[in-house]
């Protein structure tokens, strides 16, 4: 079992406190930002789109991923609302910095007239890799693990961290470990992001706007509505069953019927030539999740 119970707050300074999952988020825009603009350049695309809509794609994903926490861990702020808006922002939820970002994506490449499609398949790889780095901010929060396992890589989770199902009265702190869950999905978003990669690459000939974005659905949504089935102590259901699950097994849905319609209607897209590339403005947006 791996004992190790960090300190969620990383940097204290006086009244104000910097938590080791807002670093996470920090370090995975860079990559973010990093992986896509190298992406963007590969395919002819000005790189100065990532940029350009960084702050208002980062400032909606973390708005979105704030709402998403507050809804799903709502018995937490229903007595301090004020706590909602207040730092330190420990609390942020995936699905929703996805969203919020995905709409600042849309909002600039309408401005733009960029194709919203394009834009999404340059920036999934890098978000996959983002979503990676950022779920290590779960295990400085001691947060995201699933039910006691006696496998070596089961991690400690101190009393007051823990669901109501697992007391430690029931199992003890010092023999009892749990499944790290944010470490599964890490390695399996780092994972996607590798295959997303390869796929832009080997199948650049066959693949039409959009695809890599339904492949991100696919693999993402599958991988959550696997890990979903481990937990415990939700707090956010529609007829008992969990809504990040609901969420995953949609996007599943979404993301092969976009991909069989898409390959049904069109035809592939012809390689543009260097030329022709450089005098286009393409997208290449940017915004995590957490």
């Amino acid at each position: 079992m791996i004992r190790i119970t960090p300190d969620p707050i990383a940097i204290s300074l006086g009244p104000l406190s910097v938590g080791w999952y807002g670093i996470g988020y920090v370090v995975a825009v860079a990559m973010l930002v990093l992986v896509t603009q190298r992406e963007a350049a590969r395919r002819g695309i000005d790189p100065q789109h990532v940029t350009g809509v960084l702050v208002l794609s980062a400032a909606l994903a973390i708005i979105g991923a704030r709402l998403y926490h507050v809804i799903d861990q709502f018995h937490l702020y229903s007595s301090n609302l004020a706590a909602i808006v207040l730092p330190p922002y420990s609390g942020l939820g995936l699905y929703g910095g996805v969203a919020g970002a995905a709409l600042g994506i849309a909002i600039y490449t309408r401005r733009h007239g960029i194709p919203v499609w394009r834009a999404l398949d340059v920036v999934i790889p890098g978000t996959l890799f983002a979503q990676g780095i950022a779920r290590w901010g779960n295990f400085f929060n001691q947060e995201l693990y699933g039910p006691p396992t006696s496998a070596p890589w089961g991690i400690a989770i101190e009393c007051q961290n823990r669901v109501a199902l697992y007391p430690c009265d029931r199992f003890p702190f010092e023999t009892t470990g749990f499944h790290p869950l944010f470490f599964y999905e890490s390695a399996l978003t780092i994972t996607g992001g590798l295959i997303a990669l390869w796929l832009a690459r080997r199948f650049a000939h066959r693949l039409r706007d959009g695809d890599i974005a339904s492949f991100w659905g696919i693999w993402y949504g599958a991988v959550r509505t696997f890990l979903e089935t481990f937990r415990e102590g939700y707090n956010w259901t529609v007829g008992g069953i969990p809504t990040a699950q609901l969420i995953g097994i949609g996007l599943i849905v979404v993301g092969i019927a976009t991909i069989v319609w898409r390959h049904t209607r069109s035809s592939p897209i012809e390689p543009e030539q260097p030329e022709e590339a450089s005098e286009r403005q393409s997208p290449v947006p940017a915004g995590p999740s957490g």
